[in-house]
């Protein structure tokens, strides 16, 4: 009776251990399944932001903001008579 008992209660054990290897194995793969996607949503935002800082660059070009003041607001350098000094 107690060796029934022993081989039982061996058996239960074995295929815990089996159930247990299986689930840790499988979250394995989930986990490993979520850090690419991870992966490749960083790999994209890192594409994005570099494309954002040279459009940043290029919104900031002195020379293109010189440009949009002569073309749109019709700005330029004064002429002297233009020129007003202030005495403090």
């Amino acid at each position: 009776m107690e060796k029934w008992f022993g081989l039982l209660l061996l058996g239960v054990l074995i295929v815990g251990s089996a159930l247990g290897v299986i689930y840790s194995k499988h979250r394995s793969r989930t986990l490993f399944v979520e850090i690419q996607q991870q992966q490749r949503l960083l790999d994209e935002l890192d594409f994005e932001w570099g494309r954002l800082q040279l459009e940043q660059g290029t919104w900031g070009d002195h020379g293109r903001i010189e440009r949009l003041a002569r073309e749109r607001l019709q700005m330029g350098v004064p002429t002297l008579s233009q020129v007003e000094m202030i005495k403090p």
